[in-house]
This record gives structure tokens, C-alpha cells and sequence, in this order.
């Protein structure tokens, strides 16, 4: 048997059961690799209940600081009975499966193309520890002392790590660090080590940081002005407000009064949610919400309702698998249709498609500017591997100078100077009217709010003319929106190649990758990653200039695909799905064979 060899490039996967502390454990490996200065990303796959069903973790490490999960799993680290049998299926050959030994394997899941790593964790737990609840902590932290030895990591790492770990609990270190030498001298005492795929310690982090999407969403939106958020708990956008609340709580105290200075409402459903949300617009403040698929189609008849009045309001759509409630806590790109024309009648609205965790806080700071300049929706598109994984990202950064974006508001000596007001008069020719924002002046500026069709004066009619006019504003305003939301993304100078590929959001980093492996097979191929909706004219141009393209996306009817074929009504036939929807983020091998797959259907 040949087993697999490598440094600093390969997969280790933990299969634990949900509840029983591992999560801590997993984390601080992750955080080593980080520490030893090696790129990695980390995909914690949990199951929807509290307690009990099985949960994997999966880390990426990657010297040429590739981010996107890979299939092949290199190292297991199964410590759950129930997974046992897909565990040990899950490892490619050469690889390597450490387990608990304190019982013995059974025949049928020894495979002869793997190396076994035995390791009587439970056995040392009942020598070691009286207590349960220890036992069953310190399991985890046996095994991860184990794997830094038969990984070549930094035992110096992880002391600092739980030192930090439990800086408010010290009398907890020493027993963390102890459980870890169980397992280092396990190693030791049994094994050779390091195996043939080991760390070794770079420099090639820099001043990255380590950020889930929700936080990085939820400080955007304290930096973006908003002090109102309204919300329904749901997975996985729950951790997105929690975030603003307790960004919140540090950054929006009056430091005289020590009052707060935003507000967090937890309503009684997704829709009571949103309306709360587009009130408090309405009223002068900036306004948010959080929610995945299910929410948003609660909401919207209330989006509908900000498109057509014209209220701005940022709703954050953190996507998981459908349809109905799907699978909760697996990842997917599927609310793209449903956000773009949310409500009924001829609405649209503009999408945004962050890619890591900086993007999804400068997207979402954005995207109250561009809700107040463009008064109307504004939907951030993240998904649950964003979300709720922790990503290496690019540090944060904020300019300290940079002005709040109201857009076109008359304040008290503009309405004073004014004959009539009126509210849906577009008055500059780019579809954006002037608002007014309640109490401004005591007497003008007044006008009366409805979903129902208006005049340019707020004044309600059923005139057919008049109602094509305003829609036709609207679509206007649709047109302005094009040149001021962000714009796409090129990997080359220029488009040089015949065909090329689009993708969005978390596609990004396998996609990135697919494109060097497909380098590496001679296939070259232009490359444009959407970061808005509605598609400006180098989306366009992009479309045009390409004899055939690639949609990657993770959603199974090619939802973005439809979208581009709708919008800049091209021909279907140029268009090629790529396509992923099992719940699992998609990997640059199932995009390389995919697109060399449809490039020999094409012959």
C-alpha cells in the first residue's frame, strides 16, 4: 500500500456527535494551523437538531493557499460510532483513519488501502478522569494532542491557543494541556511520527484575520449606520444580528448617558420582522433585517411593497437548501430568483454577492447607502458556508472620514422654499425621486404612503397612463442603479478566450482553483465574478464576447443562469450550467471535470 505524502496540503476530517464539546477542540486545531502560518479553510457540517446526530469538521490546509474544500480526505478522525461505516469510506487511498481503539474495530471496516491510527481515548479517559463530563471534554482534547504529534504541529501553539482559550478560567489550562500530553505520548510511545503528510511552519498568512460572514455582516451594518435591527431567528442568519447587537453594545453606548443608541427588535414572524424594518426607514433610520429562504418568501409582500412605495430597506439573505425547510444547516445558492423578483407585479430588486468575510462587511456598510441613494431594497446575498464558517480573510478596514450616502432628501429650508412637494417627481431624469423624512417641517413635506398606484404627488389614482409612467420610472431608477452598485470582477486583461466562466459569492475560491487545474491541462478560459444585480454593461459585453460560458453556481435549476438569460435576453445555448446542490460547498475538481465533461459534449 502507498500512503499519501505531503506537507502542508491535505484534508483532515473530524466526525464527532453533535453536543459533545468537540466543536472547541476542532476550532483550536484550526486556529494551530493558523498560528503556524499556513492558509486553511475550515467546514464545520453540523445537523440541524441540538444534540445527538452526527457532525463533521472538516480543515483545508493549502501552501498554495487554496480556500475551497477539497473531496479527498486525507485524515479522519472518527470518534463517532454511528458515521463509523461512511467515515471509513470517506478516506481516499493511502490515506489515514485514527479512531478510538479502547474497543476493536470490527472486520468489516478494515479497508487494506488505509493506515489505521488506534488510539485507546476512552480507556485513558476512564484512568484519568472520575467525573463524566471530563471524560467526554477531554476525549477531544486527547485526540487533537495525538494529531500534533503525527502531524509535525507546534505543541507551543496550542498551549498559547488554550491559554488564551480560558485567559478567564485559568485553572482550566493545565488540565486542557494535560489532556493533550495524553495523547502526544500515546503517539510517542506507539507510533512513528510525524506521518508521511505533516505541517511545517510558513509565513504565508500575513496580517490575515480568521471571520464567519454573519459577524463580518453584523459589524457592517453597525459601520453602515444602522441602528435598528428587526428580526425572526432563523438558521443559519441568527448569528448575523446577535453579531450587530453585540457590535452594537460596544460601539453605539452614548459614553455620557450610557444609554444605547440602536435597537434590536425580535418580532413575532419574518414578515412582522421586515415591517418593522422598512417603518423604521420610513421614519429617518437605518434599518435592517436577517433571515434565509423560508423568511424571504414570507417577506415578500412587504419587499414589494418598499419597491413600489420606495422605501429603503437592507434585507441580508444568508441561503440554505430548500425548498420548504430543506435541509437547514447545509449551503446552497437557491434564493436567487426568489430575491431578484420578490413580490408580485413587475418588481426587481438589487442583489449583492459577497465572497469572504471583508466583502461581507464593506456589502453590507454599502448597502444602507445604496438603499437611502436608490430608496428601495437592497438584498445582501450570503449563504451558510459564508455565514457560519470562519474564513481567512483580508484584515477590515474603515475609513474614519468617509461620509454617510442619504441620498436625495429635502431637509426644512428646501421644503420651505418650495410651492408643492412632490414626492414621486423625477426631477434630475435618473428615476430617483425626492423623500422627506417625518417631522422634517412642520407643515410641508407631508404625503401619504400606499401601495397602491399614485400620482407624481402621492395622490392616489387608478389612471392607467399615470400608472405606466411611474413604472416606467421605476425601471429608470432600475437603469441608474447599473452604474452606481459594485461591479464585476475580471481575472484577465481583457477577454482573450472564446469561452469563459461566471461565478458568485462562494463559488468564488473553487472556481479560482478550477481554473489553474484546467491551466495545467492547457484549457484557458476568461473569467468574471458577479458581485451585483442588476448586470451592468460589462456583465454585458462580457456575455457578448464569448462564443460559449460557464455558470458555476450551487443551486440545481441554474438560477444566476436564468437570470442572465432573462435580463440581457441572450441565447440559452450560450449559457452552460455547472451546478451543485447536494448541501455541500462546491469543489474545483467537480468544476474542472465538469466543464471538460460539456467541452467534449461540445465536439
Amino acid at each position: 500500500m502507498r500512503s499519501v505524502a505531503a506537507v502542508n496540503d491535505f484534508v483532515v476530517r473530524f466526525a464527532n456527535v453533535n453536543g459533545t464539546g468537540s466543536a472547541s477542540a476542532n476550532n483550536m486545531f484550526a486556529k494551530a494551523v493558523f498560528r503556524m502560518g499556513l492558509p486553511f479553510s475550515a467546514k464545520n457540517i453540523f445537523p440541524s437538531n441540538i444534540q445527538g446526530l452526527p457532525t463533521w469538521y472538516e480543515v483545508r490546509i493549502s501552501e498554495k493557499g487554496y480556500l475551497g474544500r477539497r473531496d479527498d480526505i486525507d485524515l479522519m478522525v472518527c470518534i463517532n460510532p454511528q458515521s463509523l461505516p461512511q467515515d471509513v469510506k470517506s478516506v481516499r487511498s493511502g490515506g489515514y483513519f485514527v479512531y478510538d481503539s479502547t474497543k476493536i474495530l470490527h472486520p468489516e471496516f478494515v479497508r487494506p488501502d488505509i493506515t489505521y491510527i488506534g488510539i485507546p481515548m476512552m480507556e485513558i479517559c476512564l484512568r484519568e478522569y472520575t467525573d463524566p463530563r471530563q471524560r467526554q471534554l477531554f476525549k477531544n482534547m486527547i485526540y487533537v494532542g495525538a494529531l500534533s504529534m503525527l502531524l509535525n504541529m507546534d505543541f507551543e501553539v496550542f498551549k498559547g491557543i488554550i491559554a488564551d482559550e480560558f485567559k478567564k478560567k485559568e485553572k482550566l489550562i493545565a488540565p486542557n494541556i494535560h489532556a493533550m500530553e495524553l495523547g502526544r505520548n500515546y503517539v510517542a510511545e506507539h507510533y512513528e511520527y510525524p506521518l508521511p503528510i505533516r505541517m511545517e511552519t510558513r509565513d504565508l498568512v500575513g496580517d490575515s484575520i480568521l471571520m464567519d460572514g454573519n459577524s463580518a455582516c453584523g459589524l457592517g451594518a453597525v459601520y453602515g449606520g444602522a441602528t435598528v435591527a428587526a428580526w425572526y431567528p432563523i438558521t443559519p442568519s441568527t448569528s448575523l444580528v446577535q453579531a450587530f447587537e453585540k457590535y452594537a453594545n460596544r460601539l453605539r453606548i452614548d459614553k455620557e448617558t450610557g444609554k444605547k443608541k440602536f435597537a434590536v427588535v425580535q418580532a413575532e414572524d419574518e414578515l412582522a420582522a421586515i415591517g418593522v424594518a422598512i417603518g423604521a426607514n420610513w421614519n429617518g433610520a437605518r434599518s435592517f433585517t436577517a433571515t434565509s429562504g423560508p423568511g424571504v418568501s414570507l417577506m415578500n409582500e412587504f419587499l414589494g411593497l418598499a419597491y413600489f412605495a420606495e422605501i429603503p430597506v437592507v434585507l441580508t439573505d444568508v441561503q440554505r437548501s430548500g425548498p420548504s425547510t430543506g435541509m437547514p444547516t447545509r449551503t446552497q445558492q437557491s434564493d436567487i430568483l426568489l430575491a431578484a423578483y420578490a413580490s408580485h407585479g413587475d418588481t426587481k430588486h438589487i442583489l449583492l454577492f459577497p465572497a469572504n468575510p471583508k466583502e461581507c462587511f464593506e456589502i453590507q456598510a454599502l448597502s444602507f447607502d445604496l438603499a437611502d441613494r436608490l430608496q428601495t431594497p437592497i438584498l445582501v446575498m450570503i449563504d451558510l458556508d459564508l455565514g457560519m464558517n470562519e474564513h481567512l480573510s483580508q484584515p477590515l478596514k474603515w475609513d474614519d472620514n468617509r461620509k454617510y450616502d442619504w441620498g436625495k432628501v429635502y431637509d426644512a429650508e428646501e421644503l420651505e422654499q418650495m410651492a408643492q412637494y412632490g414626492r414621486y417627481l423625477d426631477s434630475d431624469g435618473d428615476g430617483i425621486t425626492y423623500r422627506t423624512i417625518p417631522g422634517t417641517h412642520p407643515t410641508k413635506g407631508s404625503f401619504f404612503t400606499r401601495g397602491t398606484s399614485r400620482d407624481e404627488y402621492a395622490r392616489y389614482t387608478e389612471d392607467g397612463s399615470v400608472y405606466v409612467r411611474n413604472m416606467n420610472r421605476l425601471l429608470k431608477k432600475w437603469d441608474t442603479a447599473k452604474e452606481i452598485i459594485p461591479q464585476p470582477e475580471f481575472y484577465q486583461q481583457g477577454n482573450q478566450q472564446k469561452e469563459g466562466v461566471i461565478f458568485f459569492g462562494t463559488t468564488t475560491d473553487s472556481a479560482l482553483e478550477a481554473l489553474d487545474l484546467l491551466r495545467e491541462d492547457g484549457i484557458e478560459l476568461d473569467a468574471m465574478r458577479l458581485l451585483s444585480f442588476p448586470f451592468s454593461k460589462q456583465v454585458e459585453d462580457f456575455v457578448q464576447a464569448h462564443e460559449r460560458i460557464y455558470v458555476i453556481e450551487q443551486n440545481r435549476d441554474a438560477q444566476m443562469r436564468s437570470l442572465l438569460i432573462n435580463e440581457l435576453e441572450v441565447n440559452p445555448a450560450k449559457l452552460i450550467r455547472v451546478l451543485n446542490f447536494d448541501g455541500m460547498p462546491i469543489t474545483a475538481a467537480y468544476i474542472q471535470g465538469e466543464i471538460m465533461e460539456k467541452m467534449v459534449e461540445k465536439v
